[in-house]
């Protein structure tokens, strides 16, 4: 069994594979007839709407889950409701607060789980970044890309993922919100680094993408002043992307806080692919969905639908 929680679930080879099935014009139809869960425990407009659409153009049915409807560890233990999701759906995808959720699910081994979002990583934001950067780059390998922001989720997926692809990671932020030393050991493990900068810009000289994130994220509301006031100097504006240059590349996951960590002229501005990158959230993760199906087809570890019961009279 498969599962993708984190995007050093791939293998470089792997990672290609899914970013060329992205730019398929014709997946066919590999979810015909199955089903995938889509469970949320935090509120999401791309997350929820570009796995939507992407279950559908392969042919499957989304079905989207409330967090009260199953009640994790309260009404039931993660693994009890992974095994019974499992008895309905093909896919299980789950946007979670804490990681452990997420391998917890995985570690049933009863369908393939996929990470739509925790704590600590979000592989399917990175997915579609990197889907925006081979659009735009062409090539990734040797290519930069300045992070400017907390050490969060999205900055830790994307520090693996550049060091998949073998591209440079640079990493702007104050004392105090640097990236997890577990992460930075693993960048390390897959061949690639972090290079950590004080100065966005100073980080920024001649990077091919800027790509910044909320100060503070969801769940982190109490921290917003706080965080305000310590990236007060980390904001992207027109003075840091021409540092970097008329060919960078400019980059956010949103949602933004226009005026706080990015300014309208750069999201706005001819170097802003945000609109694409939103975009490429859904081919990605029909990408992503076509490998999985694929995989485990080649790997005999499909599970067939509808199968009706051993004691049930056929028709």
């Amino acid at each position: 069994m498969r599962h993708v929680l984190d995007i050093d679930d791939f293998t470089p080879s792997e990672l290609e594979q899914v970013l060329d099935l992205s730019t398929s014009v014709d997946t066919g139809s590999p979810l015909a007839g199955k089903a995938v869960a889509l469970l949320f425990e935090k509120p999401s407009a791309r997350t929820r709407n570009s796995m939507e659409v992407a279950v559908t153009q392969l042919g499957g049915h989304p079905a989207y889950i409330r967090p009260d409807e199953v009640g994790l560890d309260e009404r039931e233990s993660v693994e009890d409701v992974t095994r019974t999701f499992a008895c309905y759906y093909d896919v299980i995808g789950a946007r979670v607060f804490d990681h452990s959720t997420v391998e917890r699910m995985a570690s049933v081994d009863a369908a393939p789980i996929i990470n739509l979002l925790s704590d600590a990583a979000h592989p399917m934001q990175v997915l579609g970044d990197l889907l925006t950067m081979r659009d735009e780059l062409s090539v990734l390998e040797d290519r930069s890309v300045a992070f400017i922001g907390d050490g969060n989720n999205v900055a830790a997926s994307l520090a693996l993922g550049t060091a998949l692809t073998g591209m440079r990671f640079i990493h702007a932020a104050p004392h105090g919100y640097d990236l997890p030393l577990e992460v930075v050991e693993k960048v390390g493990e897959l061949g690639g680094s972090v290079e950590v900068y004080r100065s966005a810009h100073e980080a920024v000289e001649g990077a091919d993408v800027v790509y910044t994130d909320t100060w503070a994220s969801m769940g982190e509301e109490a921290m917003a002043a706080e965080k305000e006031l310590d990236f007060a100097d980390f904001q992207v504006d027109e003075q840091v992307m021409a540092l970097a240059g008329e060919k960078a590349i400019f980059l956010h996951c949103l949602p933004a806080k226009r005026g706080k960590e990015v300014i309208d002229p750069v999201i706005d501005g001819p170097q802003s692919r945000v609109w694409q990158q939103a975009e490429n959230r859904m081919h990605s993760a029909r990408g992503l969905l076509a490998w999985l199906s694929q995989w485990h087809q080649e790997h005999g570890h499909q599970k067939p639908m509808h199968q009706t019961s051993g004691n049930q009279e056929q028709t």
